[in-house]
């Protein structure tokens, strides 16, 4: 069945047929403005509309603070003093306006608080930092904002490079700030996951908490030539000032790098029992055997780290390595590097998915791979303070995107043997003993 749908009618003028009242010059001009407006779409024409209800706001607020235009009032604290032209945020850009202004008998400026709120540069800045976060190269952040009407969009600033440039810097500069000086005292961190990545031909430390709830959060990097035990240190002495603690155990999940654990080991001390990355240790494996030998080998080692039986895999990679020595002494040293720290998790007691995602430091790797993205548009790092602000910037974004930890509900169960593991009697003994007392 079908229906008679009304049809709309634009104005292009006030109606002012005889016999019906003429509109107000000013309602008249305001309404032949959004009527053109409607011609270029829903968008503008919202925005017509809306720029006419602000300029209505910004009258009613003068008018309460001074009174009715053109009355005698004598108890009145302050009078009109014109008009001033400003800018307020619509749209990812700012717009000209017109905003009246007002006095106390004083002197003193009467501020409107409609146009602070309209003109704060807030949005604007979420507005870029999404775009460019999400991909948008400065040359095409004034492209994919949204219409709002030809008259207003001439009209528009910040919408150039260098303005979308100066924005985004000062937002990752905050990003920065806020990481590196975050307070961590409240977060209750149980997992601490550090790892060295490498962006525009500088490393840095990064590390990443995970607390008694599974949740995660990011909690610094450290930028360095390469990852050494000085950097790390430097990392990880920032985090303990910044209120991370190791009371009650602390797991701490690195890849294969000498600099993390002696760093680790250096700042916690025996508070701390080191899971190396099981992912890390079979890529360096192979990576020192020829094509013909990786196959077996990958095999023999997927099966090794396995197994439920820490102790009895432990055995096998040493095996592994006595029969890898004398053709590929490589190898057989970069299995043996160490290797007890490959099955701390099992020796915690820790089993199926928390399990799984505690043997390798994938959270942190998948984190920066969302840093690394959101930068991909960047074609000249000038320096590293350059790139640590757009690491953070990258880090920040991560966190939007976290969960927390699969198999989160096994935490609990970490946190015991944690306690367990480095009670004040047992803190000069390694992880295998104390599993055996």
């Amino acid at each position: 069945m079908k229906k008679n749908v009304p049809a709309l009618r634009l104005l292009e003028a006030p109606d002012t047929a005889p016999g019906k009242p003429e509109l107000p010059e000013e309602l008249a001009a305001v309404l032949g403005d959004i009527a053109g407006a409607a011609r270029e779409g829903l968008l503008a024409l919202s925005v017509a509309a809306g720029m006419a209800v602000m300029q209505a706001m910004f009258e009613q607020e003068i008018t309460e603070a001074v009174g009715p235009k053109g009355r005698h009032d004598a108890a009145r604290t302050a009078v009109r003093h014109g008009r001033e032209r400003g800018s307020v945020t619509l749209g990812g850009r700012k717009v000209e306006v017109t905003r009246p202004r007002a006095r106390t008998l004083e002197g003193a400026e009467v501020a409107l608080a409609a146009y602070q709120a309209f003109a704060a540069e807030d949005q604007l800045t979420a507005v870029v930092m999404e775009k460019m976060l999400a991909g948008v190269a400065t040359r095409r952040q004034a492209r994919t904002l949204e219409p709002v009407g030809a008259a207003v969009a001439s009209a528009a600033k910040s919408t150039s490079r260098s303005a979308v440039s100066r924005r985004f810097v000062r937002e990752t500069e905050i990003a920065l700030d806020e990481l590196l000086a975050a307070p961590l005292a409240g977060l209750d961190v149980k997992v601490l996951m550090v790892d060295g990545v490498h962006m525009a031909d500088h490393c840095m430390v990064v590390a990443l908490g995970t607390g008694a709830d599974g949740t995660k959060t990011p909690l610094g990097l450290w930028e360095g030539a390469t990852e050494n035990k000085a950097v790390v240190t430097a990392l990880l002495a920032d985090l303990v000032e910044r209120g991370l603690s190791a009371e009650g155990g602390l797991l701490a999940v690195v890849d294969g790098g000498k600099a993390l654990a002696a760093g680790l080991k250096a700042v916690f001390g025996n508070t701390v029992v080191i899971q190396r990355c099981q992912i890390h240790k079979r890529r360096n494996v192979i990576e020192h055997l020829p094509e013909a030998e990786r196959a077996w080998v990958g095999r023999k080692l997927d099966a090794i780290l396995a197994d439920a039986n820490p102790d009895r895999g432990e055995q096998a990679a040493r095996d592994l390595a006595k029969a890898l020595e004398r053709k590929h002494p490589g190898a057989a040293a970069s299995l043996r590097e160490g290797l007890p720290e490959l099955f701390t998790v099992a020796r915690l007691g820790i089993t199926g998915t928390l399990a799984r995602t505690l043997i390798s430091s994938n959270p942190i790797e998948s984190m920066f791979s969302i840093a690394r993205r959101v930068n991909r548009n960047v074609t000249r790092w000038r320096d590293g303070m350059m790139v640590m602000r757009q690491a953070a910037a990258g880090m920040k974004q991560a966190a939007t995107q976290f969960r927390r930890v699969k198999g989160h509900k096994q935490m609990p169960a970490l946190i015991t043997a944690l306690e367990e593991t480095t009670r004040t009697e047992h803190a000069d003994k390694p992880v295998k003993q104390l599993r055996a007392a």
